[in-house]
């Protein structure tokens, strides 16, 4: 895409997409989604003046795992042990990593760490999951295990683990609880970015958009098959609420 000189390169797949796109060129104007925060992993340089060729859009999905094991605990009051799955190719995975450590600790909770990066791993994580006592399930957010959230859910109902991940897309498939940003905006925000640059606005003048509103959806179905009951709060509460 570089030698045939595109307007502009949309690198919407996540932060590994965003992060080769500006190794590949410093002077085509590049536009990211991110679910981290774009200065930490080496995106920009600031949010308000992102320098360089790069701007985008960012929901720092990162920042949201202590209010979704939150949630989580309000809906499953039983948990001990939890376990967060990621995807070791992340960029993301170190601050993602204490920020929820530190929120199970105040919860009192035992939180393990289990990486997924290929379909044979994802089943073998939920093995590891299930040796370990888990009985929740915090999925990270990532392009990957985005793209086999059934696979996910699926042995989530199989070994009976309750999950919280960060878009309703899960919820959608049979996942219980998700908080998050929307996907679908983010990618419209995105694209309103690219028309900006199209349209000639240079990436180092254009700030870098950041979403603020969140979607709350609980899957009612789910619930059910795991014996949980949904408050009267969570439900006035959700955003979507599946049966």
């Amino acid at each position: 895409m570089v030698r045939r000189q595109v307007a502009v390169l949309a690198a919407v797949g996540g932060n590994n997409s965003a992060l080769a796109a500006k190794r590949a060129t410093a002077t085509i104007p590049i536009v990211f989604t991110s679910s981290a925060d774009p200065v930490q992993v080496g995106l920009v340089a600031s949010l308000s003046h992102p320098g360089g060729n790069v701007t985008g859009v960012s929901w720092f999905d990162t920042e949201l795992g202590p209010k979704q094991l939150q949630l989580l605990s309000e809906l499953v009051p039983n948990v001990t042990v939890a376990v967060l799955m990621v995807n070791p190719q992340s960029p993301e995975i170190a601050h993602q990593r204490e920020t929820v450590q530190q929120a199970a600790r105040a919860l009192g909770w035992q939180l393990h760490v289990i990486v997924a990066s290929s379909v044979s791993e994802i089943d073998a994580a939920f093995t590891a999951a299930k040796r370990q006592g888990a009985n929740a399930l915090m999925i990270s957010s990532d392009p990957f295990l985005y793209t086999r959230r059934r696979q996910i859910v699926a042995l989530a109902a199989h070994h009976a683990i309750p999950t919280i991940s960060a878009s309703r897309e899960w919820v959608v498939a049979g996942g219980l609880i998700s908080y998050g940003n929307s996907i679908p905006d983010s990618y419209r925000r995105a694209g309103l970015q690219t028309g900006r640059l199209l349209r000639g606005v240079k990436p180092t003048d254009l700030p870098v958009d950041r979403v603020t509103k969140f979607e709350l959806a609980i899957n009612l179905t789910t619930a059910k098959a795991l014996g949980l009951i949904v408050s009267d709060r969570l439900l006035v509460a959700a955003d979507e609420v599946i049966e």
